[in-house]
């Protein structure tokens, strides 16, 4: 007989609740074991036990529900290696204006040599010339035959960085 897809869920969310108590109670020694069976090498000797249970934690966290998104990494690299609260705050409102949600039926425009260029967005993604496309970087390159980041070509990335007065 096959589960239901909610009762899967709850059954993965138990499952991942119970494993992460399970972690508490070990001892770093515990912990260790763990991290080698989870992550496939030895556990930093230099890591303390409420730093071992937060990463194994994450870790099995992310491996059930999925890991950050790549931009997302990037944007904490970033935060981490300007150190000061002032450019965290830049970084994460510059980061919030490239994310502006386009919405289905918006109509971006450019014009290239001479000719202009209507892009819809759609549902699946952008509508150009009679074609779906899934990035604004694939008709970028489409429209000048060499590789440009879709988002600057079309002029989303130029907004001005919002000035927060704290």
């Amino acid at each position: 007989m096959k589960r239901s897809r909610a009762v899967l869920h709850q059954t993965t969310k138990l499952n991942l609740n119970s494993e992460i108590a399970h972690l508490r109670d070990l001892d770093l020694k515990g912990l260790r074991v763990r991290w080698q069976s989870v992550l496939r090498r030895q556990a930093p000797s230099h890591l303390p036990r409420h730093l071992l249970f937060a990463v194994m934690a994450y870790q099995l966290q992310a491996n059930e529900r999925g890991d950050l998104v790549p931009d997302t990494v990037h944007l904490l690299k970033q935060i981490a290696s300007k150190g000061t609260p002032e450019s965290a705050v830049r970084l994460t409102s510059e980061f919030d204006l490239r994310r502006a949600v386009l919405r289905p039926g918006t109509i971006l425009m450019r014009e290239w040599k001479g000719c202009s260029h209507r892009v819809m967005v759609v549902d699946d993604g952008f509508a150009w010339n009679g074609k779906t496309y899934d990035s604004l970087s694939k008709i970028a390159c489409a429209i000048t035959g060499t590789k440009w980041n879709g988002p600057r070509f079309f002029g989303l990335r130029d907004k001005p960085a919002v000035e927060i007065k704290t």
